[in-house]
């Protein structure tokens, strides 16, 4: 009879234990690394900032018209969103699409005592380059219509 080999439990299994060791290795950082991208992209979208751009567009009578509605944000949202407390900064780029088309938010925005204040909102429709503006006027309502109605105030004080 022979005598069984000095050899243990890997001696016998390393074939097979070493490839499934790095393969379960690899699989585990991949699975790591998108599950820091959901997280990320997750808050991202979570934001006060995010939430404002994205209700702003898909409200826009202008927006609608050239993506079609409904409106529906992408995944791959790019940009920072930085807060501290009550103040922070957003630079944000937001993939949308509808059944006309696709097109792309793109928003900066400061906050400061606990609101969001947007310097750019602007869509571009991705088809034609062309950009819809989703920032109100710096007049008022009131002050443009008395405007286009009795001419600019100087004119007036002028007479």
């Amino acid at each position: 009879m022979s005598e069984p080999g000095g050899e243990g439990w890997f001696g016998r299994n390393w074939k097979w234990l070493v490839p499934v060791g790095c393969l379960g290795t690899a699989l585990l950082l991949v699975g790591l690394a998108i599950g820091i991208v959901f997280l990320a992209f997750g808050a991202m979208k979570s934001s006060e900032v995010y939430q404002q751009a994205l209700d702003r567009a898909q409200e826009h009578p202008a927006v609608e018209e050239a993506v079609g509605s409904p409106i529906k944000a992408g995944w791959l949202v790019s940009g920072n969103i930085s807060v501290s407390g009550p103040s922070g900064e957003a630079d944000l780029s937001i993939p949308i699409s509808g059944p006309r088309g696709k097109a792309r938010i793109y928003a900066v925005a400061t906050r400061s005592a606990g609101r969001w204040e947007f310097s750019t909102l602007e869509v571009e429709i991705l088809a034609t380059g062309a950009r819809i503006t989703l920032l109100p006027s710096s007049r008022p309502a009131q002050a443009r219509v008395l405007s286009r109605t009795f001419g600019s105030v100087r004119g007036a004080d002028a007479s």
